[in-house]
């Protein structure tokens, strides 16, 4: 199948949802998660997973083991697709992408490069680029200062104080949702996005210690 959009019956699903996350709720209306919400995102990672790589759809159940909120249903669904993801809920779309989480190697590897003038200013350049697209960079768990062993006047000091550093956008629900041209939205994202990502691999790459994460 090609990937139309979803149709109003999936933000009608999660509306509903969020009133009454609860099994009953989702056992009567399971077949429209599968075919209004579940099935139009199975089809555009599909189409974008020659461009962008490998795809991923999550579960829709909440890990409630360590949560005062016991509610069993996710009020979105989530896919990743290469270094991106992808989310749907009754606000709209949204999408992202980067490193969210850096495990120590990682964050001393990511440090050194902006530090670094040579890789440090190519970030800085990459960053302005991707903002002129009015996608916005985000700092994960940012320091309120400069890490230990860095100086507090560093010119990318800002940089230097994150954990991690992700792309974010967000889309409220628009008549385009409901269409192709939502695919076209994901893949504009996706693809502004990628110099980051290539960035961080080739300057930070995958944890030694810690399984890969993103």
């Amino acid at each position: 199948m090609v990937f139309a959009g979803w149709p109003a019956e999936a933000l009608d699903f999660y509306e509903g949802l969020g009133a009454d996350n609860s099994k009953a709720y989702w056992t009567a209306h399971k077949a429209v998660y599968e075919e209004k919400v579940r099935g139009p995102m199975a089809e555009l990672v599909e189409e974008l997973a020659p461009e962008f790589g490998e795809y991923k759809i999550f579960r829709p159940y909440r890990d409630v083991r360590f949560s005062k909120d016991k509610s069993p249903y996710q009020t979105h669904i989530g896919a990743m697709v290469g270094d991106g993801y992808i989310q749907l809920s009754a606000n709209g779309l949204a999408v992202g992408s980067g490193m969210h989480h850096m495990a120590p190697d990682q964050l001393d590897r990511y440090r050194q490069a902006v530090a670094d003038d040579k890789t440090g200013e190519e970030l800085g350049r990459i960053i302005f680029a991707i903002e002129r697209q009015e996608i916005a960079v985000h700092g994960q768990d940012a320091l309120k200062t400069a890490p230990r062993g860095y100086p507090a006047d560093h010119p990318r000091v800002e940089l230097l104080r994150y954990k991690g550093v992700v792309t974010w956008k967000e889309w409220p629900v628009e008549p385009w949702l409901g269409t192709a041209a939502a695919r076209q939205h994901v893949a504009g994202f996706l693809a502004a996005s990628q110099p980051l990502c290539a960035w961080l691999n080739a300057n930070v790459g995958e944890s030694s210690a810690e399984p890969a994460r993103r």
